[in-house]
């Protein structure tokens, strides 16, 4: 088994290589389709379809966004964690997709990237849904492991073999440094993630912003100590932005409606 970095139009995107398979770590974004293609039939010269599994860690556009298009393309299966309902369900979840796909333009911008569609479906259909410790079905080596606090359904990616741990967003680097990332929906949870990830010492610690990361005391330390104690989402701001908006106008709807009586 390889491990080929390619780099994504926002993240860093993880295949593993095998002599008669391959398998996407992380299910990238929708920019993102054309980039895997050409890395797997150019550089690899392999044909598309022997991509056979695509693993969504969490929901976000840059980890979701390609899953469902490249399942079109090549067949392959859509793993992801066992969750009773969907991400982004009702108003709240249209809202928070809507605002996620916005933060990841924001994101390119900053990166000087040109405009893509980051459009994709709030919906996951995936293939096969594991829990904490279940093995990657066709992908035995690779078992997944629960860390939320991101979201409430983030999964990482353990290969005991070889000792090699991809924890998507559980940190992020920012000018060399690792830091929480922007949501942390649930931070108690998110502490007992790195807590978790910490105690395992993987010899080889992959993050989708960063790429291979050292993960030392000091550094778990530093996270800790800075991670929100509360929730730290910006499509709740968003959210009570709209609500006020919302209610400014009623209120100057109905002074006017009682000037005019």
């Amino acid at each position: 088994m390889k491990i080929h970095v390619i780099d994504g139009y926002i993240q860093k995107i993880y295949l593993a290589e095998y002599s008669d398979k391959l398998m996407l770590l992380d299910g990238a974004s929708r920019a993102d389709v054309s980039s895997i293609k050409h890395f797997i039939t150019h550089e690899l010269q392999r044909p598309f379809t022997d991509l056979t599994a695509v693993v969504v860690t969490h929901m976000h556009p840059d980890h979701a966004g390609a899953a469902h298009k490249l399942r079109d393309i090549t067949g392959c299966k859509i793993i992801s964690a066992k969750c009773d309902r969907q991400w982004y369900s009702g108003v709240d979840g249209f809202l928070m997709h809507l605002t996620d796909i916005a933060l990841a333009r924001w994101v390119a911008n900053r990166k000087r990237k040109p405009k893509r569609n980051l459009w994709y479906s709030r919906k996951l259909r995936a293939d096969v849904e594991l829990s904490d410790g279940e093995k990657i079905p066709n992908f035995e080596d690779w078992q997944v492991l629960e860390t939320p606090g991101h979201t409430d359904r983030d999964l990482s990616l353990h290969n005991v073999e070889r000792d090699i741990l991809y924890v998507a967003d559980l940190m992020v680097e920012v000018k060399q440094k690792l830091i929480s990332p922007f949501p942390i929906f649930h931070p108690n949870k998110y502490k007992a993630s790195l807590k978790r990830v910490y105690n395992l010492k993987p010899k080889v610690l992959l993050v989708a912003h960063g790429g291979q990361v050292e993960f030392n005391e000091q550094v778990y330390q530093h996270i800790v100590d800075t991670a929100p104690r509360t929730p730290s989402t910006h499509w709740r701001a968003t959210k009570i932005k709209l609500k006020s908006l919302v209610g400014a106008v009623w209120r100057l709807g109905f002074s006017q409606r009682k000037s005019s009586n």
